[in-house]
């Protein structure tokens, strides 16, 4: 049996980006990532048909995160990317049966007519509330901040990021940065202007901070991963169609049981989603304090509509749950990035399912298309048919950070501390977005690299974008 330094199970970009970065500094490391599909990119995997390009998974990263673009210039991948600019680009929230513009700045959202004086004013007293105690959903903790008026707009966010309930959704989870502002400073507001108040302290008074740009690539998203995977030895290094069915722990180090035989490591990193990693670890430890997670399922219907059609300008529109619409929003493909649709035409991606309604999957594809095309016809005002159509469901669901999610996650970081050489990671462990994996894989590695222990990313205030 060969034996490998490293053990990586997972071929998503948390595991591709864990080999890379361990390859950077020692291209001698003796590696082993196991996939088991026949692809490697995970959650992310891009479509393209007759001239219309759109994702099956996300559809980019902001470049605010340091770790993302440390692996852009890595990798040569800095020289292709495509960026649409937040500031140029506008989102709407679909309320009251009209698309609500949301601007990209503070300044400007403060004086859209989003929510009446009396509700901005409301927003404003958020300095003197108190907080609230225990773990409260993202909807219950939002109220009591900022006031109701601002719930649909909340809703929407939370939606669009994770397909999910925010009447379910824990703050302390999908927000730890901010729910430790508020802790820490009393108020949400005051714990902004206080960080504020540092950065230019120490960047000096005339540091104008300019808002990030959504990023991928001229033929999508899948680039990333196929990029990451072209170094890797198909075979040798790289295991294709190749499941983990369980892992063990010796006195040497780790086993892997797969489906073609045994692996052994002194390293193992577990680069899967939380419900993956939680079967395999039942194994080794039993007292988890959530045998699985919720998870959210969605569908894509994608509609390309040929010359004489537009789309308002921006990145799409999502829906609150108040609007009762069948679909939760949809995302103007061709306006984000170039080439996206043949010359002259529009393509964008109706997103239906989500936390909330996972019933309205089992529904028969063609009614599931009719009934989301007829209702984003009617929204953006398009009268003809569209010339493409595609539909297809997700690979796998978006993990829902819930009630309990916050002790799993204490838990994680105990056996890690525990358990020598062990490493977990993956979607939905410290987030769901591609710049919380590339950053927390850069970490891994380099606590394999250091021979210590992995634990979670320091709490950050992430900016919230529409």
């Amino acid at each position: 049996m060969k034996r490998r330094n490293t053990i990586i199970i997972g071929g998503g970009l948390t595991g591709l980006t864990v080999a890379h970065k361990l390859r950077l500094d020692n291209p001698d490391h003796k590696l082993l990532l196991l996939e088991k599909s026949d692809r490697t990119g995970g959650v992310i995997r891009t479509h393209k048909e007759d001239g219309y390009i759109s994702e099956i998974g996300p559809h980019g990263f902001l470049d605010n995160c340091t770790e993302s673009k440390d692996l852009l210039r890595e990798t040569g991948l800095d020289k292709e990317v495509v960026q649409a600019p937040l500031i140029d680009f506008v989102r709407y929230v679909y309320l009251r049966k009209k698309l609500q513009c949301i601007p990209q700045t503070p300044l400007k959202i403060s004086m859209a007519p989003l929510i009446s004086w009396k509700d901005k004013f409301r927003v404003l007293a958020e300095a003197w509330q108190p907080p609230l105690e225990g773990e409260p959903t993202v909807a219950k903790w939002a109220a009591h901040r900022f006031g109701s008026a601002l719930l649909p707009y909340v809703d929407a966010v939370f939606t669009g990021t994770y397909a999910g309930d925010y009447d379910r959704l824990s703050i302390d989870a999908v927000m730890p940065g901010v729910r430790k502002l508020e802790k820490e400073h009393g108020s949400v507001i005051k714990g902004v202007f206080k960080k504020m108040a540092a950065a230019r302290k120490k960047n000096g008074k005339n540091k104008k901070i300019g808002m990030p740009a959504m990023t991928s690539f001229p033929d999508g998203m899948q680039r990333l991963p196929e990029r990451l995977a072209e170094s890797l030895q198909l075979g040798e290094e790289l295991l294709l169609g190749c499941p983990a069915t369980s892992i063990s722990r010796t006195e040497e180090g780790w086993q892997v049981q797969t489906g073609t035989g045994l692996y052994e490591a002194d390293n193992l990193v577990l680069a899967v989603p939380v419900n993956t990693a939680l079967k395999l670890l039942r194994n080794i430890s039993g007292d988890a304090p959530l045998t699985s997670t919720p998870g959210a399922w969605i569908s894509t219907a994608v509609f390309g509509f040929g010359p004489g059609n537009s789309l308002p300008p921006g990145f799409g529109f999502l829906i609150p749950e108040s609007e009762k619409t069948f679909t939760l929003g949809s995302l103007f493909t061709s306006n984000m990035f170039p080439g996206r649709a043949p010359d002259g035409h529009i393509v964008f991606e109706t997103l239906i399912g989500g936390r909330r309604h996972p019933e309205r999957l089992e529904l028969d594809e063609e009614e599931i298309i009719k009934r989301a095309r007829t209702e984003v016809k009617e929204i953006l005002g398009i009268t003809d048919e569209p010339l493409y159509t595609k539909y297809y469901r997700a690979d796998s669901p978006i993990p829902q950070l819930e009630k309990g999610y916050t002790s799993l996650l204490a838990w994680r970081d105990k056996l890690m501390q525990e358990m020598e050489g062990l490493h977990i990671c993956g979607f939905g462990w410290e987030g769901i977005g591609l710049n919380d994996m590339m950053k927390t894989a850069t970490r891994v590695a380099r606590a394999v690299k250091e021979s210590r222990t992995s634990g979670s990313i320091e709490t950050e205030v992430k900016k919230v974008y529409f």
